[in-house]
């Protein structure tokens, strides 16, 4: 009579194998085995949730999976990679029920159908603290294609994709904290959308996505190449639902974090490639500054062109938990 496997193995049978791909060798060993298309070069992006810092604990678990991989699909997005697979490693309780693995592996399922990707292998273990979720995403690009952080001129607009500020306000919206009639805010926050699709390499000079704050990870960008940079509070493009919460919550809109929209450096001579990508992705972009020469940091400048002052840049890890 044949042994049963281990309960590890059973829930990773019964819950991830379905979502594996090629390359991932049915999930039996404990490594895949990939190439990446041929005459491309691989790109590869890690990231970890954990609950209580990356999501609300009672958020629900098909959205919690789906989030996982998106905010990693996010960093290919921003590098103008196109996904090809990933690993996952999921840390929880031993007393987490049967349930909330199906519904978590459901909305990864939904996601892997959406974006063309598969489950390449990973971990199951147990933890005596929080859900602890972390993906390694894989993806390809032309050789030499990758766009950095690091290239962004003097010269170069500044453009962001879709509207800022909706995940750090639907984090506060999913704690009661402003009002969300329709719950489209802490949509936004608990299901994000990467703009995989929008074919930004030859356009841009440079990108980053927005996960921890627009000036935050504008700021990156300029440390990065070595430029400042100024923004336009009044350009930056706002919800009709952020606008709704009012201007007092401006700040947070610019530095809450959260979009996973895309911050891109284009010069000016690329601005018509930009719009003619964007309306082929089905995205929206705007101009919402410029790169300038100067000291590495970002000035928000209102309408008048003061300096808005702010009491923070963006998120950090080592100073606050915003979904505790």
């Amino acid at each position: 009579m044949a042994e049963e496997l281990p309960a590890e193995f059973r829930l990773i049978a019964r819950h991830f194998r379905p979502l594996a791909g090629p390359g991932a060798l049915d999930l039996v060993d404990d490594a895949a085995v990939l190439a990446p298309p041929a005459g491309r070069e691989l790109v590869i992006a890690a990231d970890a949730m954990v609950a209580g810092v990356h999501f609300l604990p009672d958020d629900p678990p098909e959205l919690i999976g789906r989030k996982l991989l998106r905010v990693n699909l996010s960093d290919l997005a921003a590098m103008g990679a196109t996904p090809l697979g990933y690993l996952m490693t999921v840390a929880t309780q031993a007393t987490t029920p049967d349930a909330w693995f199906a519904a978590f592996a459901a909305g990864l399922a939904a996601d892997q159908a959406e974006y063309g990707i598969h489950l390449l292998g990973g971990d199951t273990v147990a933890t005596p603290g929080p859900v602890t979720l972390s993906l390694t995403i894989l993806g390809h690009v032309a050789p030499g294609q990758a766009v950095r952080r690091a290239e962004a001129q003097a010269g170069d607009a500044l453009w962001v994709t879709g509207t800022i500020g909706d995940g750090a306000l639907g984090l506060r919206a999913a704690r009661g904290e402003i009002a969300d009639p329709d719950a489209w805010l802490a949509g936004r926050y608990r299901l994000p959308r990467p703009r995989i699709g929008l074919a930004i390499s030859g356009i841009a000079a440079a990108a980053i996505d927005v996960s921890d704050g627009l000036v935050q990870d504008v700021g990156h960008l300029c440390r990065a190449s070595g430029v400042g940079a100024e923004i336009a509070a009044d350009r930056v493009p706002l919800s009709p639902a952020a606008r709704a919460a009012g201007p007092a919550w401006l700040e947070t809109c610019l530095t809450g974090g959260d979009d996973y929209e895309l911050a891109i450096a284009v010069p000016p001579e690329r601005e018509a490639a930009l719009h003619a990508a964007a309306a082929r992705a089905g995205v929206a972009v705007t101009r919402i500054g410029a790169f300038i020469a100067g000291p590495p940091r970002v000035a928000v400048l209102d309408a008048d062109g003061t300096v808005l002052p702010l009491a923070r840049e963006g998120w950090s890890h080592f100073r606050e938990s915003p979904a505790g």
